[in-house]
C-alpha cells in the first residue's frame, strides 16, 4: 500500500511513501523497546548535545526545509522557514530548562534516612502530529521525550510525511543512536488502534481533530497509560471599549488569518463593545482586503491555499450557513478563477450569533466574524460558550481589567494584547475539548516521565 500526498497548491501528487502495515507492528516496537534500555542510561549531558547538533543542521537546511513544507501544505513560501527559526527557538529553550525540570527531589537527607522522588522515562513513546504546524507541533513532543530519555515512534500527516523523515535523517546525522527515534507512515486507523494496544507502546502523544483525538483516546481506554491531547480550537477574541483600535485590528486580523487561519490557535470569533464596534470592523475590513490570496512561491502572496478541497468546502459551509441565518459579508475578496479549488478568499463576518456554525464549530480558515457585545460580562459569558478551551484574548489598554477578566476565560492560554503565540516559558494546555496534558515550559516534561521513590534506611 502507498501512502500519496497531494500538494493543496494544484493538485499534483508530491510524494509517495510505503504505508506501514500491521504486520510491522511488532519489529518496530522491538527496536523501540532495544533502543530505549540505552539510551536511559546515556547521561542528559550526551543527550543535550545530540540535540544542540541536531538543531544546528536543522537550521543550515532550514532554505530547503521551508520549500518541502510550502509544497506539501501550502504555506506562503516567505513565511514557511519562521515555523522552522520558532521550533528551533523552542527546541533550545526547552533544552535550557531541562536539567531543572529532571532533577530528582531529595526530600530529606540525614544521617539515619535518604529520601528522593526521582523522574524517570516511560518508555517507548508514540508520537502523532498534525500537517498544519508539524516542526511546531512535533519538537513539543520530542525534545522532551528524548531529553528524558524516551524512545520514539513518530507518526506525521500523510499530508507532511517528508518533515518526520528528515528529523529521523538529522537526528542520525547528530549522533542520535539508531532506532532511537523512527518515523512510521500510516493512514490506517486499524493499524494505528493495533500499534497504540501493544502494552510496549508507554506513552501516546496526539495533536489533530477532536474525533481523531476520540479516536486515539479510544484505542487506548482499555490500558493504563497516558494519553496526551493537543486537539482543536474556537478561540475567541474581545476587544474592549478601550482598545488601541489600530493595534489591535493588526493583531487581531493576522491572529485569524496567517497560514489561511489553519492553526488551533488561530482567532476564530471575535467579541467587540459596541463602543467601538463601528470604527473597529472598519479598520479589519480595510486590513483583509489588502489580502493576496494566490501561488505561495509568489513574495507578493500573503495566504496560499487551506489544505484540502474538502476544507475548502467546509469553510464556504459556514460562510453559507451564516448568511442564510442573517450575517453579512463585509469582505469576500475574489480570488483569480484559475487557481485551485483549495484557494479561499479571507471573509469578514459581521451580524453574527451563536445560532451560526462559524461562531460554534472550528472553521479551520481565513474566515473573520465579528459579534457585537453590550459589555465585559456579555463578552465572558459568550467566549466561555464554546466546547473548546485552548486560547483566548482580551484588548485593552487596562492591562490589570484585561488580566481580571483572563482569569474568568475558559481558556488554557490566555492573552492581553496579543494572539496565537505559544511562548515556551509558559504551558501549553488546552481545556474542555481542546485537550489533556501539557506541552512546553518546565511542565512540558512532566507527561513523559513517571515519577519514582527511593526510600533508603542508612545503617551504622
Amino acid at each position: 500500500m502507498v501512502l500519496r500526498t497531494v500538494s493543496p497548491i494544484d493538485g499534483r501528487v508530491v510524494a509517495e511513501i510505503e504505508e506501514f502495515q500491521e504486520s510491522q507492528i511488532k519489529g518496530a516496537v522491538e527496536v523501540s523497546k532495544h533502543a530505549f534500555s540505552h539510551i536511559q542510561q546515556t547521561p542528559l549531558s550526551q543527550r543535550i548535545q545530540w540535540l544542540n547538533r541536531f538543531l544546528e543542521l536543522l537550521d543550515s537546511c532550514s532554505d530547503e526545509a521551508a520549500k518541502e513544507l510550502t509544497v506539501q501544505m501550502g504555506r506562503p513560501l516567505k513565511h514557511a522557514p519562521i515555523e522552522i527559526s520558532t521550533a528551533i527557538m523552542r527546541s533550545r529553550y526547552m533544552i535550557s530548562v531541562a536539567e531543572t525540570a529532571l532533577s530528582d527531589d531529595t526530600v530529606e537527607h540525614t544521617e539515619s534516612y535518604k529520601k528522593v522522588i526521582k523522574k524517570v522515562p516511560v518508555g517507548p513513546t508514540l508520537v502523532i502530529f498534525a500537517w498544519n504546524y508539524p516542526y511546531l507541533i512535533l519538537v513539543n513532543s520530542l525534545i522532551p521525550a528524548l531529553l528524558a530519555g524516551n524512545s520514539l515512534l513518530i507518526k506525521p500527516s500523510p499530508q507532511t510525511p517528508a518533515i518526520a523523515d528528515r528529523v529521523v535523517e538529522l537526528l542520525r546525522q547528530a549522533g542520535l543512536p539508531q532506532g532511537v527515534v523512527q518515523a512510521i507512515h500510516c493512514g490506517n486507523q486499524n493499524t494505528l488502534e493495533k500499534l497504540i494496544q501493544n502494552p510496549e507502546i508507554k506513552l501516546v502523544c496526539f495533536t489533530g481533530s477532536v474525533q481523531g483525538g476520540r479516536a486515539v483516546s479510544k484505542a487506548a481506554s482499555e490500558r493504563f497509560i497516558h494519553v496526551g491531547l493537543e486537539l482543536g480550537g474556537k478561540d475567541p477574541a474581545y476587544i474592549r471599549d478601550d482598545a488601541d483600535l489600530d493595534y489591535t485590528a493588526e493583531g487581531v486580523v493576522d491572529g485569524a488569518l496567517f497560514n489561511s487561519g489553519q492553526s488551533c490557535c488561530s482567532i476564530e470569533r471575535v467579541y467587540v463593545h459596541k463602543t467601538v464596534a463601528g470604527p473597529f470592523i472598519e479598520r479589519v475590513k480595510k486590513l483583509v482586503s489588502t489580502y493576496t490570496v494566490g501561488d505561495p512561491f509568489d513574495a507578493s502572496t500573503m495566504l496560499g491555499p487551506v489544505i484540502s478541497e474538502r476544507s475548502a468546502q467546509t469553510i464556504q459551509e459556514h460562510i453559507k450557513d451564516a448568511i442564510h441565518h442573517g450575517a453579512k459579508s463585509i469582505v469576500n475578496n475574489i480570488s483569480n478563477a484559475k487557481l485551485f479549488p483549495t484557494f479561499v478568499s479571507p471573509c469578514v463576518l459581521v451580524d453574527v450569533n451563536h445560532s451560526m456554525r462559524v461562531m460554534t464549530e472550528e472553521t479551520f480558515g481565513p474566515v473573520i466574524p465579528i459579534q457585537v457585545v453590550e459589555s465585559d460580562e456579555e463578552a465572558i459569558q459568550l467566549m466561555n460558550d464554546s466546547i473548546f478551551g485552548l486560547t483566548a484574548s482580551v484588548w485593552t489598554k487596562d492591562e490589570v481589567k484585561g488580566e481580571d477578566l483572563c482569569d474568568r476565560i475558559e481558556a488554557g492560554s490566555t492573552f492581553v494584547n496579543r494572539a496565537d503565540y505559544p511562548d515556551p516559558v509558559l504551558v501549553w494546555t488546552g481545556w474542555k475539548e481542546s485537550g489533556r496534558g501539557q506541552t512546553l515550559s518546565k511542565y512540558g516534561f512532566d507527561l513523559f516521565t513517571k515519577l519514582k521513590s527511593l526510600h533508603v534506611k542508612v545503617h551504622h
